[in-house]
């Protein structure tokens, strides 16, 4: 896997562990940040590019959890491996079950903090192509006029045409033509793929 492109950044307040972790990831081609402080990563201006959070549980102020949280209020999704000197199983549970890659306890391999890595950048390029779709398929929708975007929720809910016209007590004419310009807008080919737009955009819940 090429890592040129990819950034890890490292919050851990001991020094001398930002450093080590560093030389190890930069000599696998990866680009590193390091902060001591939650505060300091959160501040950071972080480009759009493959990233992962090598996160030490305990910190100052704002402990490895609670910036978890933050990232999570904030829609930050950079995946997260916890590392810690003090972890116990409750804790890698809580860690894993709010979306953290792996758990580490001190000290770890660099075999085991290699893989994760990887494991992580792999997540980050899969959100990262999502999200970028999502935002693609939402500049879309934003070409659609009032009633457009109205038809296309009917549409997309799977109404027929005669159902919108009916419900919106206007022709079946004027209900294929805004269709029409919905599909064409939308870049959509068949309702099918209508909907599974809708569903990505977040304008209807995904079908179980």
């Amino acid at each position: 896997m090429n890592n040129s492109g990819s950034i890890i950044y490292i919050v851990d307040d001991d020094v001398s562990v930002c450093r080590a972790l560093s030389l190890l990831l930069k000599a696998h081609g990866f680009k590193v940040q390091t902060f001591t402080r939650a505060a300091g990563f959160l501040a950071f201006k972080h480009p759009k590019v493959p990233s992962c959070l090598v996160l030490d549980m305990r910190l100052p102020k704002l402990n490895g959890f609670a910036l978890q949280e933050v990232m999570a209020k904030q829609g930050m999704i950079t995946p997260i491996i916890f590392i810690t000197g003090h972890g116990d199983i409750p804790m890698s549970v809580k860690a894993m079950k709010a979306g953290a890659i792996d758990f580490l306890p001190k000290p770890f391999t660099e075999k085991k903090l290699l893989n994760a890595v990887t494991l992580a950048i792999l997540k980050s390029k899969a959100q990262n192509k999502k999200q970028a779709e999502t935002e693609n398929i939402k500049r879309r929708i934003k070409t659609l006029s009032p009633r457009e975007l109205e038809v296309f929720r009917f549409v997309a809910r799977g109404m027929l045409n005669k159902q919108i016209a009916s419900k919106r007590g206007t022709s079946l004419q004027t209900i294929k033509v805004h269709r029409g310009r919905v599909m064409q807008k939308m870049q959509a080919k068949t309702v099918t793929e209508l909907i599974h737009l809708a569903q990505k955009a977040g304008l209807i819940s995904p079908q179980r």
